[in-house]
């Protein structure tokens, strides 16, 4: 091979090298992400407006009023998020937590066959609905040292629906409407016992005010009589000397 063949052999090799330099530098300036200022990616967050400072929260209804709108379908979806740890059907096996067939009424720590912890084993009595309601807006502020790690469920609406199904999910269910008896009006009783003494007072103090003139009139009439009589006697004398 002479010396022309083997320039043109290094000239196609030096030619396909600067393409392919030309290409991967043109590619980077197309394709490089930009140079973040601090590592990590960016997730996309709900902003939540901050309650105003000495803002209260608004009041929830009582237990009763919400046992009494709930409503057993809706419950059972919401149990979904806690199938992971739980099982709800009779004679389901225990998992992370203890099967909740029939657990309104059950004593605290009575799933056959489960390991409970012992902030759970201290507390006594059944589940009855409001112990349920407490425990399930926060388990470990209802019970410290509970191995629950569920965060919770903050509406009290969603809570009354998920023990309306507990309790329906059992071979005796309890009667809600009893266990959470209604509170009695008393607002209305009081209000209508503080409108008898209203009406009493008009009335016995305008009594009085009737009665003073009726007594001051035969006073101003007495002297008025007398007057004439006392007049007619001199003129009845005058005569009687002629």
């Amino acid at each position: 091979m002479d010396s022309f063949e083997l320039n043109k052999v290094l000239g196609a090799v030096l030619g396909t090298c600067l393409a392919l330099l030309s290409l991967n530098i043109a590619a980077g300036a197309l394709f490089t992400p930009p140079h973040q200022e601090k590592p990590g990616y960016e997730i996309a967050v709900q902003e939540q407006t901050a309650a105003k400072p000495g803002a209260q929260a608004p009041a929830e209804e009582p237990l009763g009023q919400r046992l009494a709108s709930a409503d057993i379908k809706r419950g059972e979806a919401s149990t979904k998020k806690c199938q992971a740890c739980h099982t709800f059907a009779k004679g389901e096996p225990n998992r992370v937590g203890p099967n909740l067939y029939g657990v309104v009424g059950r004593k605290k720590d009575a799933a056959p066959g489960f390991n409970y912890s012992a902030a759970m084993k201290k507390q006594e009595g059944n589940w009855t609905p409001e112990d349920l309601d407490h425990f399930l807006t926060n388990p470990r502020v209802a019970i410290p040292g509970t191995a629950m790690t569920f965060a919770g469920l903050p509406r009290g609406k969603e809570r009354a629906d998920v023990i309306a199904f507990l309790n329906h999910n059992s071979d005796h269910p309890e009667d809600l409407a009893k266990l959470v008896p209604a509170a009695p009006p008393a607002k209305a009783a009081g209000a209508a016992g503080g409108d008898k003494p209203q009406d009493a007072k008009p009335a016995a103090s305008g009594a009085p005010k009737a009665e003073a003139p009726k007594a001051e009139a035969p006073k101003a009439d007495a002297p008025k009589s007398e007057a004439p009589k006392a007049a007619d006697a001199p003129k009845a004398d005058a005569p009687k000397p002629q």
